[in-house]
């Protein structure tokens, strides 16, 4: 027998919420939206208490029970007829004119979708996810005030609602107000840290924000050294290094003891093999600034690769005085006792950098130098070990490098002949 409405428990909308999620792209709602939504159409009633008892709850539990299961069956036209006439038979019902408004989006009929989320509204105005989805289907429909107006709402009720500031942010997106979703989406990423399309609109409104100051900051001063910086930036996160090196040289002309511009410059010259040009620039950051731990790190790793050990080490350890954990510190500072002929030391932070360092390189390189120390330590099985670990990654190196290389053919067959570009390694 079916249950009567005061027996049905309530249960959350997050699922409805998550499948909405999907209007916020450029595609608007998926193909298979109908049926989730038909699915999340059973979780009938927002968070916590029972469903109203009615006074015909025996006819309206029914007629609310088949439009429930026509929704999980993707029978949309049905369901909607069949809370249609819940919502005839218990005109006071609120969640009933909800669940309606929400098959009536789907169906595209948005203006009768508005209606009967207004409605439950105004039976119920704190019914969880009301006025998220009227906000979402005025938004459908461009009424761009309005959906915000109407998430606002839902959003001072629940503030706890990771969705409904979501979607604040991005209807504020679809105004041109950046720093209001970026506002929005940030407490919506600290209410749900790892959700994907949270983190998406909330790049975009970051990048937004930021690409509008920068904007602002040409316009005002367009000879000042900050915009020489971020054009040599964004030329170095693109790998541009020459032209990112014009870039600092420029922003150094105009401001020469700028603290932190000449170890990017110096980075840059490392990057593009101007070796000498480096040591020059790190040395010139660390008169600027002496506690520039990164420039006085990177100096040591320069010295190791020069195969001057003590003044490797020496330069690392200070760096990592100022600053632990610097990436790759533990290769670098075992390279530079093995230069020293410290092979004990050397072994330990090898065999840390083998076991915790995040890049594939320089594991692979590190178990290599291990194999090199152990030799010498005369732990003949333990380098033994170490050089198989070695050869064995190198091998599943040079295998992910040909699957790259064949995707990359298939993609680009006019180019069969040309590799892909080579992956930099970091500094």
């Amino acid at each position: 027998m079916v249950q009567p409405l005061s027996s049905m428990p309530v249960q959350g909308l997050e699922f409805s919420v998550t499948v909405m999620k999907s209007l916020s792209g450029e595609g608007g709602t998926s193909k298979c939206s109908c049926r989730l939504l038909s699915v999340a159409l059973l979780c009938l009633f927002p968070f916590g208490g029972l469903v109203p008892v009615w006074a015909q709850s025996d006819a309206v539990s029914i007629q609310f029970a088949q439009a429930s299961e026509a929704m999980r069956e993707g029978k949309v036209e049905e369901a909607g007829a069949g809370f249609a006439a819940v919502t005839k038979q218990a005109p006071s019902f609120a969640e009933a004119h909800f669940n309606l408004g929400l098959v009536r989006e789907e169906q595209g009929k948005y203006d009768e979708a508005i209606a009967s989320f207004q409605k439950a509204i105004a039976l119920k105005p704190h019914l969880h996810g009301a006025n998220l989805f009227l906000g979402i289907t005025e938004f459908r429909m461009n009424h761009l005030e309005k959906a915000r107006t109407a998430v606002i709402k839902e959003t001072a009720a629940y503030p706890k609602d990771a969705s409904s500031w979501m979607w604040l942010g991005v209807v504020c997106l679809a105004q041109d107000k950046p720093e209001d979703a970026a506002d929005a989406l940030d407490k919506a990423a600290k209410l749900k840290p790892d959700d994907g399309d949270i983190l998406y609109h909330r790049g975009r409104a970051h990048l937004l924000v930021s690409k509008n100051s920068y904007a602002r900051m040409f316009k005002v001063d367009p000879d000042s050294w900050r915009v020489h910086r971020v054009l040599a930036q964004a030329n170095a996160e693109a790998e541009r290094h020459m032209e990112a090196i014009a870039e600092y040289e420029a922003a150094i002309k105009l401001a020469p003891n700028q603290p932190g511009i000449h170890e990017e410059l110096a980075s840059e010259y490392r990057n593009a093999n101007k070796i000498s040009e480096a040591e020059q620039a790190f040395r010139r950051e660390l008169e600027i600034d002496p506690n520039n731990a990164l420039a006085r790190y990177k100096l040591g790793a320069i010295a190791v690769e020069q195969g001057d050990g003590a003044k490797g080490k020496e330069l690392i350890e200070g760096a990592l005085l100022e600053k632990p954990g610097l990436i790759h510190a533990d290769y670098n500072l075992g390279r530079a006792e093995m230069l020293l002929g410290e092979d004990a030391a050397a072994a330990g932070h090898l065999q840390k950098a083998a076991t915790t360092d995040t890049d594939p390189e320089v594991v692979e390189q590190a178990w290599y130098q291990l194999g090199t120390v152990y030799r010498r330590l005369h732990r003949m099985d333990e380098a033994r070990d170490a050089m198989a670990t070695f050869q064995k990654l190198k091998d599943e190196g040079a295998k992910r490098s040909q699957n790259a290389l064949e995707r990359y053919r298939e993609k680009h067959p006019e180019a069969s002949d040309q590799s892909p570009p080579a992956p930099q390694n970091p500094q």
